[in-house]
């Protein structure tokens, strides 16, 4: 989603594939348990197909795919660096956003999604330009699923708010609670309710601002909240935040973690908040944030800042939440399948970004799960 054309450069490094080798049963440096795909129910000439594909590119700009199933690391190949790159998935940051506001609302430094944004950023709302009612009503839930009333449309290049035009001013909250309440056209004078009453519109802005409620709420910048609270717990020692202009990390996009870092994340999810016997995060918390909460197509659906959508393989179908980033990253859980699953790409801005990981999963990955 996150172009940064205006804003952001970035070095590609290690372009050489690379394999990584790992011995069922032995656990790796940093606490995965990894095992053959054959043990975990994962035929291997699909994905030995897929890793030979890719090779050949057939599939554009992968950086690197990785599978656990049963909490097992069963599959692991690089194209682009190798297990200790930092992957720039873009929004897929969104997601670990979500995570945050569940654990400061467990904490009760948050006193829920009800919350009122505008409750910890007074002064922004003293200054707020277009004024009116709806904005100072506007909720963090409104934020997390993408439906608030500001006009903020990444999807659109007229929008006020699109994301672009937010990275060339300094002060990037502010630019959205300045933008005026959206509208839309209809036809005739009845207008049907929205699926579970959300407009969906897809707004980084409305994510980044949640980065300084979260500040405001825990007393910790959102990137030292978040090692303490999520990395730290999870063994996650090398993440690298984007800053805006004021140093406020960017929770909308840009965070840089390995693939398996990516995974572990995953894998919290797919336990319903744990990790090697810890809660880091509510059961109930991950319920909610992984259910329905508007609808962006026939197919897809968005929970809290994770996209719902099934994938079909054959003639099976299954269930996937997900982060998703531009390029076409995906970091993805199938609970019917015990399955979690990292796809890294850096084909950024280009046209079928999304369907060609789609793919990897579809013709490859989903078609190795055996009975």
């Amino acid at each position: 989603m996150m172009r940064w054309t205006a804003f952001l450069c970035f070095v590609l490094a290690g372009l050489v594939p690379h394999t990584q080798s790992q011995e069922a049963g032995k656990s790796s440096a940093d606490d995965w348990v990894v095992a053959t795909p054959a043990t975990v129910g994962l035929a291997p000439e699909p994905l030995a197909a897929m890793e030979k594909a890719i090779r050949a590119t057939e599939f554009k700009k992968i950086g690197s795919v990785l599978i656990a199933r049963y909490g097992k690391l069963a599959y692991e190949a690089y194209f682009d660096g190798d297990a200790s790159t930092l992957r720039d998935t873009r929004s897929a940051t969104k997601s670990i956003t979500d995570i945050l506001v569940g654990i400061a609302i467990e904490e009760r430094k948050l006193s829920g999604v009800d919350a009122r944004v505008l409750s910890y950023l007074t002064e922004r709302g003293r200054k707020m330009q277009n004024p009116d009612a709806r904005k100072d009503k506007i909720t963090i839930e409104d934020f997390l699923t993408m439906s608030s009333p500001l006009e903020c449309d990444d999807w659109n290049d007229a929008s006020r708010g699109n994301e672009e035009r937010m990275y060339l001013v300094e002060d990037w909250a502010q630019f959205i609670l300045d933008l005026p309440v959206r509208g839309r056209m209809h036809l005739g004078e009845k207008t049907d309710s929205p699926p579970y009453g959300r407009d969906f519109c897809y707004c980084t802005g409305g994510v980044f601002t949640l980065s300084e409620v979260l500040e405001k709420a825990t007393g910790a910048r959102t990137d030292r909240f978040a090692q303490e609270k999520l990395f730290g717990p999870l063994g996650i020692t090398d993440a690298v935040w984007v800053y805006s202009p004021l140093n406020v990390p960017q929770t909308g996009g840009g965070l840089r973690l390995t693939g398996r870092d990516l995974l572990k994340i995953a894998e919290l999810y797919r336990t319903g908040g744990t990790w090697e016997g810890k809660r880091i995060v509510a059961e109930s918390w991950v319920k909610t944030s992984t259910t329905p909460h508007a609808r962006i197509d026939d197919d897809t659906e968005y929970g809290y800042l994770w996209w719902l959508k099934k994938f079909k393989s054959g003639e099976k179908s299954h269930a996937a939440f997900f982060m998703s980033g531009n390029g076409g990253n995906k970091v993805m859980v199938f609970p019917d399948l015990d399955m979690t699953v990292v796809l890294t790409s850096t084909n950024y801005n280009t046209k079928g970004m999304h369907q060609q990981t789609e793919q990897l999963l579809t013709d490859y990955i989903l078609r190795a799960v055996q009975p």
